[in-house]
Parts: structure tokens; C-alpha cells; sequence
């Protein structure tokens, strides 16, 4: 990766992040904030709670450093932290309900891939933003983070059958949304 400022290549920025060189903060700051951003937004829907998660996640970047190996990627160690945060936040406000009732556990069928071709992505994300916290964050972690069900159920505090379960559940009614959206479209466009 090959940044743009005084700090030119990743290494760089690290050794002056270590250093507590303020411009090399500035910098690492600047080049993940959006992404990082985009990553809080996922989680949380409050815009103001998703910046503090965000900028608490920089603090603790910054106060981890030192603990980089240098193996692996170096955004994916800082995305974990990010991940992390959120996930923090949401258990703290005691909102996260990561039980869902047995009977929406039956029937759930899989989406088909071609109903998911045919929405924008800015479309899409909309829709996850509006599933339950639970499902949501399910639906985030592994689907978008790439977490395993074992260590989404580690990060929540539930089993991997719960995750296996909203996950399921968050993909029918995303399933329910696409296909109403759809129709939708098909009524004003058609």
C-alpha cells in the first residue's frame, strides 16, 4: 500500500505512529477514518454514537501499535478493533437481543442469488440497516467481516447455533424486503 503523504509506505507510518509523531497520527487517521466510518455505521445506526465508536477505536489502535506483529494485514488487524468497539458499544447499551423466538427459526429459507443481483449495493446496505440489532449484527460479521459462527458466537456470547439462527432469520428478511422492493419497483416502473 503506498500512501500518499510525508509517511510513504505503511512501515513508515507505523515506526511514526510507534514514535507518537502526531503527523504520522493525522495520517493513518486520514487514510482509514471513512472506511472505519463505514464500519461503525454498519453497526450502529446512531451517526453520533458510530463517530465515537470510531474515534475510540483510533485510541485504541494507536494504544495497541506496539502489539502489531507485522504479519498479516495491517487494516485487517485495525478493522478487528474497529469490529470490536462496535460490538463494545452495542453491549453496553444493553440493546443487542441475540435470542429469537423458535418458531422464526423454522422454514427459513435461503435467498436466491439472483434476487440479490438485481439491487444496488447503497440499496442493499439500506436494507441490512434495517434489520433488528441482532440479525444485523450477525448478518455484518459474517457475511461482510468474514467471521467464522465459532467466533461470532465467542464475540457475542451466544452459541453458534444462535448465530447460525440469525443469520438465517436476517437473510429471509432480507429476502422478504428484496422481493417487496422489487415488486415495488416492478408497480412504479412497470
Amino acid at each position: 500500500m503506498h500512501l500518499s503523504t510525508q509517511f510513504s509506505t505503511e512501515e513508515e507510518l507505523i515506526l511514526g505512529c510507534l514514535a507518537g509523531k502526531r503527523k504520522a497520527q493525522q495520517q493513518l487517521y486520514e487514510t482509514y477514518s471513512r472506511r472505519f466510518m463505514a464500519i461503525c455505521l454498519r453497526y450502529l445506526k446512531d451517526q453520533e454514537q458510530a463517530e465515537d465508536v470510531m474515534i475510540q477505536s483510533f485510541m485504541k489502535i494507536f494504544e495497541k501499535l506496539s502489539q502489531f506483529q507485522g504479519t498479516g494485514s495491517f487494516e485487517g488487524w485495525m478493522k478487528r478493533i474497529v469490529v470490536t468497539q462496535a460490538l463494545m458499544a452495542i453491549r453496553s447499551n444493553r440493546s443487542l437481543t441475540l435470542t429469537i423466538p423458535l418458531e422464526d427459526t423454522l422454514h427459513v429459507k435461503e435467498p436466491a442469488a439472483e434476487d440479490l443481483t438485481q439491487l444496488e449495493v447503497a440499496e442493499l446496505m439500506e436494507l441490512v440497516q434495517s434489520l433488528p440489532l441482532g440479525y444485523r449484527t450477525v448478518f455484518n460479521l459474517f457475511a461482510i467481516e468474514g467471521y467464522s459462527h465459532q467466533e461470532i458466537g465467542e464475540l457475542l456470547g451466544i452459541t453458534e447455533s444462535t448465530s447460525k439462527s440469525q443469520l438465517n432469520r436476517a437473510r429471509s428478511v432480507l429476502k422478504e424486503k428484496i422481493t417487496s422492493l422489487q415488486l415495488t419497483t416492478k408497480i412504479t416502473h412497470g
